[in-house]
């Protein structure tokens, strides 16, 4: 059980929806927005992407319990968002120091938990790159720095959504069929590792233990796991932990996000909700690009609109309300 004082369950409950379903929309992408923009061959400006933001927000944040923004490229899109729509914001820089092993994180050099929540945010949220099997002394560097993180927000009295994307240092391709084999290792001990209580984590955003493009059923090409298998590895994942947790996108088809969610439910999984990002609204970029705004609003009004109504259905039927999960102090 999940101890929360009323503010941050307040906080808690501006992020979600109502019935307890976390159904929130992440465009807090920076270095990857800039590579969408770079693989259609258009240069773009620090203006083009806070612009697009703005669009997403004001558009699609009607469907959605909350959006993550970064205060790099988002925070005009934070002032544009729907009245009910919960505000999280990054803290974290974007990316990696390739040049230091580790993948070590990082801090936006002028920002606090303090100074984020003064910008309207009813959260936090901060990612780690983390593989279980790496040294003790890089992992102990980045335990030290979430719980600093984590204590912030203890602080500051403020929901701390914490988002780890796992990695294997000797395995350069994250999607590749070897590291799939190993997946399910590094993202269930990541899991249980951050729900201990020293890292005061309210939430974490989890990628899904196996990469269902592996999966039998779903591969349209190698397969590593077995159906079997990899509905043991969700119900491992949540039985892992007695924190709520939700699941990102990591960039798949909005078609087979669903249907991952579906899998999931019918595996047992708990999860509840989801912090859903480029399957929703990455259609966008291109319209936008190459035709401009009122062809990006069209698009957003039509797809983008039916691809979070969609998946607001699939949360309905298959996550599981975090209400339960917590107490009041």
């Amino acid at each position: 059980m999940l101890e929360l004082s009323k503010k941050k369950k307040e906080g808690m409950d501006r992020l979600s929806a109502d019935d307890g379903f976390i159904k929130a929309l992440a465009i807090d992408q920076r270095g990857a927005m800039n590579r969408m923009f770079d693989a259609l061959g258009i240069e773009t400006s620090h203006e083009e992407i806070e612009r697009l933001k703005e669009l997403v927000s004001e558009e699609l944040t009607p469907y959605a319990s909350s959006i993550l923004l970064d205060p790099v490229y988002g925070m005009p899109a934070t002032k544009v968002r729907d009245k009910d729509a919960g505000l999280l914001l990054a803290y974290e820089k974007t990316g990696y120091d390739n040049t230091v092993p580790g993948r070590l994180p990082d801090l936006i050099d002028d920002l606090s938990v303090k100074r984020i929540l003064d910008e309207g945010a009813d959260g936090v949220k901060l990612l780690v790159y983390y593989d279980v099997d790496e040294s003790d002394e890089i992992n102990e560097q980045k335990k030290a720095f979430i719980e600093r993180v984590g204590s912030e927000c203890i602080g500051e009295d403020v929901p701390f959504y914490l988002e780890i994307l796992t990695y294997d240092a000797n395995i350069e391709d994250t999607k590749s069929p070897e590291y799939a084999k190993v997946k399910p290792h590094k993202v269930n001990g990541a899991i249980a590792e951050f729900s201990k209580p020293q890292y005061n984590v309210d939430v974490l955003k989890m990628e899904t233990p196996v990469n269902m493009n592996f999966v039998e059923g779903y591969s349209e090409g190698e397969v590593v796991h077995s159906k079997e298998e990899a509905a043991k590895y969700f119900k491992e994942q949540s039985d892992a932990t007695h924190l709520p947790f939700i699941f990102l996108s990591a960039g798949v088809t909005m078609e087979l996000f669903n249907q991952t969610l579906e899998f999931a439910s019918e595996a047992g999984s708990k999860f509840n909700g989801v912090l859903c990002g480029r399957a929703t609204w990455s259609g966008v970029v291109e319209p936008f690009a190459k035709e401009g705004e009122e062809a990006a609003r069209e698009w957003l009004r039509t797809e983008g609109k039916k691809n979070i109504k969609d998946l607001n259905k699939v949360i309905e039927q298959t996550a599981t309300p975090w209400h339960d999960l917590v107490e009041v102090k």
